[in-house]
């Protein structure tokens, strides 16, 4: 499985996640083909997020202007999390491609404003961890 769609299936998994209250295997099952077995930088990304959730929220809270991270809309929360764990936890993906990634999956699942919302926090939350000169 490409690293492409499996960003596209975890988003998905953490969404039933999020607005479901399931079980982070369950979902898993859910978004992947019957003989197919779950491709392991989905599993990583599902249960990473799932792992550092508290740190990951806390983080993008102290990004986002004028809003709570419960009032963002559910698909953009599942993009802001997992774009956050990719670039906090994970070294071998350049931030760049997590942040255009993100904002490809923003503009396919989200509302025509998603992309530019997901761009503004998550570019925010780049400059916090790596500082602003970081492309």
């Amino acid at each position: 499985m490409k690293r492409h769609t499996a960003r596209e299936k975890a988003l998905q998994a953490l969404f039933q996640i999020d607005v479901g209250h399931i079980e982070p295997e369950e979902a898993i099952q859910n978004v992947i083909k019957k003989e197919e077995e779950a491709d392991p930088f989905l599993r990583q990304l599902v249960f990473g997020v799932m792992e550092h959730q508290t740190e990951i929220d806390a983080l993008l809270s102290d990004h986002l202007e004028k809003w709570t991270l419960q009032r963002v809309a559910n698909v953009d929360r599942a993009i802001l999390r997992m774009a956050t764990y990719e670039m906090k936890y994970t070294e071998d993906v350049p931030v760049k491609v997590i942040l255009d990634e993100a904002i490809e999956l923003a503009k396919k699942f989200g509302d025509d404003k998603s992309g530019r919302f997901i761009n503004g926090v998550l570019s925010k939350v780049k400059d916090a961890l790596y500082g602003p000169a970081t492309k």
